[in-house]
């Protein structure tokens, strides 16, 4: 099986609103996909349906051959949520600790996770002291700690600086590259070119499911935002002739 995530028309809906509109993606294994959109694109209604979090009105997700939010899945996944979701009267790594512990890890798994996020000189500090960016990135230790097969990281970067930040890429790709599979959502155009596969996404449709290279060829330019804004053009182009009258010659044949 050489797909990690298959997404067959997905419909999300919450009141009288949908949410996602028919998605349809196949996410390769031991690979760094990039979901790109603005904000309120549908970006975490995706990921919460990867997870298996997602009240879901049809369509399919399957997550490493079996359903989404199978009890199963439970060791296999790991999830970074846009809020820390870790406890703020905890130290790094007692934090990190408790994690591994849930899934049967050591100490020193722990210590190895701090320090990949880079954290290792933080980890005897209360979580409630530290700043946003570190927040985050405790929460990322978290996710990592049991060496999942798969990572879903919601905009993992947001509130890091430069440097960090392309450590951190640096990180996902290494992770990548001994097997694990990542989904990083971001609103940021410059990330996309660091993904392997990309997923554009805009007002719960997907615009684009491709290669950085394949995004630029398909529209036509070398600027990955540019390229995306001519795709979100080309495919609104799209929906309003399919959302044409029929002319009377039409109807009559």
């Amino acid at each position: 099986m050489n797909s990690a995530i298959e997404v067959r028309d997905l419909v999300v809906e919450r009141g009288r609103r949908r949410v996602l509109h028919g998605l349809t993606c196949t996410l390769p294994r031991g690979s760094v996909t990039g979901l790109l959109g603005p904000s309120g694109s549908g970006k975490t209604t995706l990921l919460r349906a990867v997870v298996g979090v997602q009240t879901v009105a049809s369509g399919t997700v399957t997550v490493l051959g079996q359903p989404a939010g199978t009890a199963a899945l439970r060791h296999r996944v790991g999830y970074l949520t846009q809020a820390p979701s870790v406890y703020t009267d905890l130290t790094v790594r007692e934090n990190a600790r408790y994690f591994a512990a849930l899934q049967g890890r050591t100490g020193r798994d722990a210590d190895r996770a701090i320090a990949d996020v880079g954290l290792a000189s933080a980890a005897r500090q209360l979580v409630g002291t530290l700043s946003g960016g570190q927040r985050s990135r405790a929460s990322l230790a978290c996710a990592i700690v049991g060496e999942p097969e798969l990572v879903i990281l919601d905009e993992p970067t947001v509130g890091q600086d430069p440097v960090l930040r392309a450590e951190l890429w640096d990180r996902f790709h290494a992770m990548a590259s001994g097997g694990t599979t990542l989904v990083v959502s971001s609103h940021v155009m410059d990330e996309a070119a660091r993904c392997d596969r990309l997923l554009l996404i805009r007002e719960g449709r997907l615009i684009a499911e491709d290669t950085p290279t394949g995004v630029r060829a398909n529209a036509g330019t070398d600027d990955l935002e540019e390229a995306f804004l001519r795709l979100i053009r080309r495919s609104e182009a799209g929906r309003e002739t399919s959302a044409e009258p029929a002319t009377e010659g039409a109807v009559r044949r």
